[in-house]
């Protein structure tokens, strides 16, 4: 049934004012709509929707809370770092390690990198000949 509709995101801010100034200057992301006197955001990311709200639970997240399927990862890397996006380095142990803020797995690249509130996100190359009924 969940299969025929799209998923959207939720991502916290302790201070959503400050947040907006990051998404903004550093992913060069602007809200669609503001709700709860600006409190609440919506933005678009190709087809895709998330929504950065303010909450005191903002960057307790341990893991990885969203991400985007670039087309070239080193060229969209390039772009953030000069936008002053810092990606993460990692050792996950069995060999699957970052290098230089980039892990590849099976010809598979990834990289992530914080928001102003903690959040985690993820790019990762695009994957050739993978449908949207294949994911």
């Amino acid at each position: 049934m969940l299969r025929d509709f799209p998923l959207s995101a939720r991502i916290a801010a302790s201070d959503v004012a400050r947040a907006r100034e990051w998404y903004e200057t550093r992913l060069g992301l602007t809200p669609e709509t503001e709700e709860m006197g600006g409190m609440a955001l919506w933005y678009r990311a190709g087809a895709s929707w998330f929504l950065l709200y303010q909450t005191e639970s903002a960057g307790t997240a341990k893991n990885t809370v969203g991400g985007w399927e670039v087309d070239d990862l080193d060229a969209t890397m390039s772009d953030l770092r000069s936008r002053g996006v810092a990606f993460e380095d990692y050792d996950f142990g069995n060999g699957m390690a970052t290098v230089e803020g980039v892990m590849t797995v099976e010809g598979h690249r990834a990289a992530w990198f914080r928001d102003s509130e903690g959040n985690t996100f993820e790019l990762t190359d695009s994957v050739s000949g993978r449908s949207d009924a294949n994911r």
